[in-house]
């Protein structure tokens, strides 16, 4: 093992056994606490410039922002992000860096070279499992520079979500390339969406440092106590319906979206793993019925 490697492996062999639970939930709670006026916008921009953000496209004075937390879920400026239109487009639906992307083959997703999971793993529902195994599936990362709200890739009506509680390894590239089954480990909230593409799951999930997830069409608190504790997919009485592009869910600091479709029903873009991807950039295509019907055929 040469001594880059065995550097990376000492920083992963750290995190695996630092508090990260406890870590993340002070982190959270000091990214709250409101700051003077005068400090807000020299912190912000010091903070911008150290990973890379663009305050152009910020929507407010940065003095406005009274925390580290409501600067972090910023809105964007209008305009500075638009929904790509067209019939059965399905857009990014945040900003960030494509990890991968693929069909979920024997129901399997590729996490990094030589380290994959399983569907079932990540939504921990079954009958879930079953109907996006083969599907597309698209995992973008959002680091400290990115806007990190995000939103529906297509139109379509929320009809429930499942809140897992787990841990809180990073989903930096570093430890994505060293710990098995990083996204099935961590705290995940999955949004479903019932679409003209058929079932989409958006899963969010948390990392070091993330404070909670919230969501636009319900109340649901993450990253509380009781990790591990089992959850039950709820179901709305109401689906919410979403337009594409139209806002679903905030992280409160950084961390990772994947995207599951069923089989067959999506087409992705030219998409390389690396790539920068931001909110409202074409990924993917509907696959229309009559093509669907000619594949199986």
């Amino acid at each position: 093992m040469n001594l880059s490697a065995l550097r990376e492996r000492l920083l992963v062999d750290l995190v695996r056994w630092a508090p990260k639970g406890t870590f993340s939930r002070l982190v959270g709670f000091c990214a709250k606490r409101s700051l003077p006026r005068a400090i807000r916008e020299p912190l912000y921009r010091a903070f911008a410039e150290r990973v890379g953000a663009d305050l152009g496209e910020v929507e407010r004075p940065l003095a406005d922002y009274d925390s580290l937390d409501a600067f972090f879920t910023r809105r964007l400026r209008p305009g500075v992000r638009p929904i790509a239109d067209g019939e059965g487009v399905v857009v990014s639906p945040c900003d960030g860096t494509l990890s991968a992307c693929g069909t979920a083959v024997d129901g399997e997703l590729i996490q990094a070279k030589g380290r994959d999971y399983r569907v079932r793993d990540l939504v921990c529902d079954e009958t879930a499992a079953a109907r996006f195994e083969g599907g597309t599936y698209v995992t973008i990362y959002l680091a400290p520079r990115d806007y990190h709200r995000v939103h529906a890739p297509l139109d379509g009506r929320v009809t429930g979500f499942h809140h897992l509680p787990g841990a809180f390894f990073p989903v930096n590239p570093l430890a994505v390339k060293h710990v098995d089954a990083l996204f099935t480990r961590n705290e995940r909230l999955i949004t479903y969406l019932d679409t003209e593409a058929g079932e989409c799951a958006v899963v969010m999930v948390a990392a070091t440092g993330v404070g909670h997830m919230t969501v636009t069409y319900d109340a649901v608190e993450t990253h509380q106590p009781g990790r591990g504790r089992k959850q039950a997919r709820e179901r709305l009485s109401s689906p919410r319906p979403l337009a594409r592009g139209e806002e679903l869910g905030t992280f409160h600091l950084g961390s990772t979206v994947v995207l599951l479709f069923e089989p067959g029903r999506v087409k992705l873009e030219s998409l390389a793993a690396g790539a920068r991807i931001r909110l409202g950039e074409p990924i993917a295509r509907r696959v229309s019925t009559a093509a669907r019907g000619d594949a199986a055929a």
